[in-house]
């Protein structure tokens, strides 16, 4: 496993993770899935020490987060959706700031995403729309050559043409051996590229599977994905 969540445990007053297990595996994409409010950037935020977890642990390339964190992190990649930093900074001033952290930059990647995303690196965030904020900070996530990528909402904002290409890099990537873990409420992006599924429900992880022993346990005869899903949580009644 390239990455190994094991019991992770995180308290709020109105919400509880509750010991939260699942691993990621080179050339795999995850798919981690759950209404609003199941914990889903919890985890997240778990997994990058962005909050610190009451209980369970977080390893990377067989080492502690919590022991490794600045290791860690030159080999991982991060994009929590919108670009929200730097806000009135062009986009070519922010990589001067990002890329000396990375070790491993590579600029030759770093203008390839910037050409395939068509990005205009003279703009500011301020300037770009909730999609295109998405496709930098995306762009900057890939340009260091992550051995795995954590992605929350990585579509969200995205039309239907930028998320089949955003999906395509996904599959790119796992063909060099990238771990990807990407949350989302769109159904159908993990019917189109996930390997595994990550359901978590209520704080709890439910499964923690390759995508067919998923279906194979948990659809009805007939039903997609998307029906699974929403008869899982309860709401079919109301699809």
């Amino acid at each position: 496993m390239i990455v190994e969540v094991q019991n992770l445990v995180k308290r709020y007053p109105t919400f509880e993770l509750k010991n939260v297990s699942f691993g990621l595996e080179r050339g795999r994409i995850a798919g981690f899935v759950g209404r609003n409010g199941a914990g889903k950037t919890t985890t997240i935020k778990s997994m990058l020490g962005m909050v610190h977890p009451d209980g369970g642990t977080v390893r990377y390339f067989g080492g502690l987060l919590s022991e490794n964190e600045a290791e860690i992190k030159k080999r991982i990649g991060y994009s929590a959706g919108t670009l929200a930093w730097y806000p009135r900074k062009r986009i070519r001033e922010i990589v001067r700031v990002v890329k000396p952290f990375y070790d491993t930059w590579d600029e030759d990647a770093y203008r390839n995403y910037l050409d395939f995303f068509s990005i205009d690196e003279e703009k500011t965030p301020l300037e770009l729309s909730e999609g295109m904020k998405v496709k930098v900070n995306l762009m900057l996530a890939l340009s260091h050559r992550a051995e795995a990528l954590i992605l929350d909402e990585p579509t969200s904002g995205l039309d239907p043409f930028s998320r089949n290409e955003l999906l395509n890099v996904f599959l790119a990537l796992k063909r060099e051996g990238v771990a990807v873990l990407f949350s989302t409420h769109i159904i159908s992006d993990l019917e189109r590229c996930a390997d595994d599924i990550i359901y978590i429900s209520k704080g709890s992880v439910v499964a923690a599977r390759p995508k067919e022993d998923f279906i194979r346990e948990y659809s009805a005869a007939g039903e997609s994905l998307e029906d699974t899903m929403l008869r899982l949580e309860g709401g079919a009644a109301h699809a």
